[in-house]
């Protein structure tokens, strides 16, 4: 089995977090795979304006994680299906006990 990638954040805002005193992520999300230059959908980070933020994770940007979401507006639907609505840790929904032949 390939081994699990750890995808962080790039947004197009930023937000300052008064309780953990650090920039959070704020308005359009994306993934974004540290030591690249560009998103996993494909947008350039520095042509798209998109600020990076390697210290959150991409499942904490996701609404219905809690974590790091407060302010985020949108999440890309082509960088949630490329990394994922859960963690990497999450089981898949359903497997198949009996497979037909």
């Amino acid at each position: 089995m390939a081994g699990t990638r750890h995808y962080d954040v790039a947004a197009s805002g930023r937000w300052w977090d008064e309780d953990d005193h650090r920039w959070l992520p704020a308005g359009e999300v994306h993934a974004w795979e540290p030591g690249r230059n560009e998103t996993v959908c494909g947008l350039s980070l520095h042509r798209s304006g998109l600020s990076r933020f390697a210290a959150v994770a991409w499942t904490d940007v996701l609404p219905e994680s809690g974590g790091a979401a407060d302010a985020v507006r949108r999440v890309c639907p082509r960088c949630a299906a490329a990394a994922g609505r859960r963690g990497a840790d999450a089981r898949p929904a359903w497997r198949r006990v009996n497979p037909r032949p």
